[in-house]
């Protein structure tokens, strides 16, 4: 069931309408939270098979390639998605990713 289908009472004044408003906001930012964990554990699998190494030290991998390109580590993760799905890896990532494979930790 989709938030949007659930049914709700009419807000009661000001307090009512901004209570909801906070709840939407909270749903938004908790759906982009989901999405973004999917994204960094697909990545976290495609450096597993690349690098053949262990998830938690792929997740090492994309943390450092994160901290040290100063790229969020979702972007980080997207960018890595992307990689595996197309094989082309993005200039912004591709020399940090590819000495933390070849040396992890």
């Amino acid at each position: 069931m989709n938030p949007e289908d659930v049914p709700m009472a009419a807000p009661t004044g000001e307090v009512g309408g901004v209570r909801v408003k906070e709840l939407e906001s909270k749903i938004a930012q908790l759906e982009q939270a989901v999405v973004s964990h999917a994204v960094i554990d697909q990545a976290i699998g495609v450096v597993v098979t690349v690098g053949r190494m262990s998830p938690s030290e792929a997740w090492d991998v994309l943390r450092e390639v994160s901290m040290c390109t100063n790229i969020k580590l979702r972007h980080v993760a997207e960018l890595v998605v992307h990689w595996g799905r197309t094989g082309v890896c993005a200039a912004d990532i591709r020399g940090e990713l590819v000495r933390r494979i070849a040396s992890p930790g």
